[in-house]
């Protein structure tokens, strides 16, 4: 079996609070040298068999349709081995 994962995150612009409250209790905690935070999502989708060209194409439909909101998030994509 194949994994596809899917890592979507808020593009560089968009603000992320979620994102901005880990950072600040980063330093509240006592965790030193943190610039930024950015939080996203990982979707780990399993496949049976191998990972085909066209099963990645329609992941990657997907992830444009349903995984991500290509207005504000971008994502990365990319096949692991057999699991």
């Amino acid at each position: 079996m194949a994994r596809v994962v899917v890592d979507v995150m808020l593009k560089p612009e968009i603000l992320d609070p979620q994102g901005k409250a880990v950072h600040g209790a980063f330093g509240r905690l006592g965790f030193d040298g943190v610039a930024d935070v950015r939080q996203g999502k990982r979707f780990e989708i399993t496949l049976d068999g191998e990972a085909t060209e066209e099963q990645v194409a329609e992941i990657r439909k997907a992830a444009d349709t349903l995984l991500a909101n290509p207005v504000i998030e971008d994502y990365t994509l990319h096949v692991e081995g057999d699991q």
